[in-house]
């Protein structure tokens, strides 16, 4: 065991990965929680991967289909979880977050559910750091959140609407009958410029490298996963612009 280690306070399995940066940062450097999906067909492969020099990525945590928490780097050191990322005013998101992974053959191997054991253990892992580092609610983000350009975890399979009754993320209240109702209904240009705008004032990075409309057919999938996870087209509509616009006004 590596001298910069030390024991988790949780009722976690030690399989420490050497992947982080050797100098500690501070307690209140932590502000975020990012939840990503291994995105690999066998868990022992993302396990292996994560925990292997030559691969350059590790997370604080992985969650193994069984439930099972494993730590693999300790909160006060900066995991390689998240990449280029932003987040409102934070860029490089590495630095002031906690990486959780959850065994998941992800979208490029036959995506499936997470197990009601793997929920258990988000709710509790994520709980305990929320809780133990002041997090803020619409600080709980998926890798697609803070990366809408380059990821799709953890997916539209993600049990946001559940895990924000815990105050674990961000959901609406809405009623889903009215919701349904403005599905697939076209938007004009000015509120699809509303809907994008309403994006960038929760927090989605801005990228002036991408085409346009490339970049806003990201964003709108990026924020379909996490927000309305039934259809997920690309397509702005009027029940995209609706949840956006409650979440702009009520997500703080």
């Amino acid at each position: 065991m590596s001298k910069f280690m030390s024991k988790s306070i949780m009722n976690t399995t030690l399989n420490y990965s050497p992947n982080f940066y050797v100098k500690k940062r501070k307690v209140k450097e932590i502000k975020f929680i990012i939840f990503h999906y291994t995105g690999m067909k066998k868990q022992n492969q993302a396990i292996t991967r994560l925990t292997d020099t030559k691969s350059k990525v590790s997370s604080h945590y992985l969650i193994k289909n069984n439930g099972e928490i494993l730590t693999l780097v300790p909160d006060l050191y900066v995991a390689w979880h998240a990449g280029v990322s932003s987040w409102k005013k934070y860029k490089s998101i590495n630095k002031y977050s906690i990486g959780i992974e959850i065994s998941n053959p992800g979208h490029e191997y036959f995506y499936k559910n997470f197990s009601k054991k793997q929920i258990k253990s988000i709710l509790k892992l994520s709980t305990y750091l929320r809780k133990k580092y002041k997090i803020k609610s619409n600080f709980i983000l998926g890798h697609s959140d803070i990366a809408p350009d380059r990821k799709k975890d953890p997916g539209e399979k993600f049990p946001w609407k559940y895990l924000s009754k815990n105050k674990i993320g961000h959901w609406h209240n809405l009623n889903e009958k009215k919701l349904f109702k403005k599905r697939n209904q076209i938007v004009d240009k000015l509120e699809k410029n509303k809907f994008i705008k309403n994006l960038y004032k929760l927090g989605y990075p801005k990228n002036i490298l991408f085409n346009k409309y490339k970049y806003s057919k990201l964003l709108t999938t990026a924020f379909q996963r996490r927000f309305r996870q039934e259809l997920v087209n690309g397509i702005i509509d009027q029940e995209c612009l609706f949840i956006s616009n409650y979440l702009a006004k009520n997500m703080k």
